[in-house]
């Protein structure tokens, strides 16, 4: 029990610190507050994990579920931060937005349970893959090295210290196996760090200065402050969570042959709502389930879910050590983005496994999948793009994770329920050249067009 709660540890460490680090660095909070706030992701990670995995009345799945702190939030946490002109309201306003979703969240749990269907793989693929290729271009400015303004940044050293914590990732990945490779990710970054560290970019000071043992003061950064469009804004997140997290429950349940029905998943989406309302008070962002270690249990074949409780005791204890929290804010930002190309590129990639199985040989998914991406990398690739619109607008807007979310659930309502689907309206397939065409493959491929 020891050793595989401390591998689900392992399987989902860097992607519970990697929330507080890159909102906190926008924040522009200091090594010693990163390290706080890194250490509160921690604790409140296994406060979540404890309420899905043993669970108390109708709240928690009790399965073997890991709960953390959610990448589908970073991405409007990063837009509120850009839009709030004080910066240190900034946490307190993204805290309050999250206690109210995670409370309407767990009103919402055995009504939403019923609307799955309403969030098909079509639905579901679309904003996960959004959720990696937003945070690709994080990973990318983490690359360049620490400071934007700084002379050096971009420099080689910097990309080629990225370069080489990638290689050493994948490097495990293909050739490793068991515990190594499901670690492959944090053993990237402690050799990255390592050989960074004769250039001079590792900065030892957060560990010297962090106390041994600690406690997240409950509202650290300030009492939450409540934000109308902030508030939308995670709510739409709270939304895209709760599908993400329904889904990982019917794939876990048949894994562990246990089908999660809906009082199961209506259980598991109180654990993750109230998990996300109780997170702020000790300082902590939105929790929601961790899909990579849903195939640790496939992979393992280990279904016990005390073994996952197990895993979330150490992540409490881990954030009650500020020690051992500090330990990733050591990690010199070009190494982080090394990582972070494989992390989020592996969200990106989990959404596209979720798409294959979305039936887009119908033109209706086609077309919701292709609009919906598009609305959604507006803000990345055009940033300025709604500059005319309102500020309180722009939060929402200027995430494409929201707006492609929206998008998608419209569009699937539009396609596949309101007046019937039209299951004959097909991809046409890709010809070899040659080929003769039909008269009536000709008339669909038109149709289509």
């Amino acid at each position: 029990m020891f050793t595989s709660g401390l591998q689900h540890v392992a399987a989902m460490y860097a992607g519970v610190v990697a929330p507080p680090l890159i909102v906190g660095a926008a924040v522009g909070l200091s090594g010693t507050e990163l390290t706080f706030l890194t250490g509160a992701s921690l604790f409140t990670a296994g406060l979540a994990t404890f309420l899905q995995t043993l669970g108390i009345w109708k709240i928690g799945a009790k399965l073997p579920f890991v709960n953390g702190v959610t990448f589908a939030g970073v991405a409007p946490m990063l837009a509120i931060v850009d839009t709030t002109d004080k910066k240190s309201d900034a946490l307190p306003i993204i805290f309050g937005a999250i206690i109210v979703a995670g409370l309407l969240g767990f009103i919402a749990a055995p009504y939403f349970s019923k609307l799955v269907r309403f969030f098909p793989p079509v639905v579901t693929g679309t904003v996960i893959t959004l959720i990696g290729v937003s945070l690709l271009p994080v990973a990318f400015g983490w690359a360049q090295g620490p400071n934007p303004r700084a002379e050096d940044y971009g420099s080689t050293t910097y990309l080629t210290l990225a370069a080489i914590t990638l290689v050493v990732v994948l490097v495990l990945r293909r050739f490793t196996r068991g515990f190594l490779k499901q670690i492959a990710v944090l053993v990237g970054l402690v050799l990255g760090t390592v050989i960074a560290v004769p250039f001079g970019v590792t900065d030892f000071s957060p560990v010297t200065q962090a106390d041994i043992v600690g406690f997240p003061t409950p509202f650290h950064f300030g009492a939450p402050q409540f934000a109308l469009a902030a508030i939308i804004s995670m709510c739409v997140v709270m939304l895209v969570s709760m599908t993400e997290s329904t889904a990982d429950m019917l794939a876990l349940g048949e894994i562990v042959d246990r089908p999660a029905d809906e009082k199961t998943i209506s259980a598991g989406l109180r654990a993750d709502t109230l998990g996300s309302a109780i997170s702020p008070l000790f300082n902590g962002f939105m929790c929601s389930a961790f899909a990579q270690n849903i195939g640790l249990v496939a992979m393992t074949k280990i279904r016990s879910r005390f073994v996952v409780a197990c895993g979330g005791g150490f992540l409490v204890l881990m954030g009650l050590s500020p020690v051992a929290a500090s330990l990733i804010s050591v990690v010199p930002r070009p190494v982080l983005g090394g990582a972070g190309v494989v992390l989020f590129g592996s969200v990106a990639a989990s959404g596209i496994q979720t798409l294959v199985k979305a039936g887009l040989e119908k033109d209706n998914n086609v077309l919701i999948v292709a609009v919906s991406l598009a609305v959604g990398i507006i803000p990345i690739t055009e940033p300025e793009f709604y500059h005319a619109f309102p500020e309180t607008a722009k939060i929402i807007l200027d995430s494409g994770i929201s707006t492609g979310c929206v998008a998608a659930v419209l569009l699937n309502l539009v396609f596949n329920h309101i007046g019937g689907s039209r299951d004959d309206d097909t991809v046409t397939a890709p010809m070899e050249p040659g080929d003769e065409i039909s008269e009536t493959a000709g008339a669909k491929a038109a149709h289509v067009h």
